[in-house]
């Protein structure tokens, strides 16, 4: 993959994690603040508890830290999967939300 191909793809994913906080707070009752600065999302919930979502430009990956820990993923045939085999963004995204939150939220991609 080339820089530009990655930049291409982690920006429609940290415009993907913004709608669907957006989304949310529209459809539901939940309060997920989420700020960017350049190339770091931070989702905060009304807890207090946060997610941070940023890029990692020289190794072509994605990084989401949460209560539960770090997690690193790479673009694979166009969806982001972790590198230690333990599934897509967007679906631990949401678990990991959901856990936080104390409220089932569902982000896509």
């Amino acid at each position: 993959m080339t820089d530009t191909e990655y930049l291409d793809f982690a920006e429609a994913l940290l415009k993907a994690v913004e709608s669907g906080c957006d989304r949310i707070n529209d459809e539901t009752d939940a309060d997920v603040d989420n700020q960017r600065v350049g190339g770091m999302v931070t989702l905060t919930f009304s807890n207090h508890s946060q997610i941070v979502i940023n890029q990692q430009k020289p190794l072509h990956e994605i990084w989401m830290a949460t209560r539960a820990g770090g997690f690193h993923y790479r673009c694979v045939d166009g969806q982001w999967l972790d590198t230690k085999g333990q599934g897509e963004f967007f679906e631990a995204l949401s678990t990991n939300a959901t856990d936080q939150s104390g409220t089932e939220l569902r982000f896509t991609p």
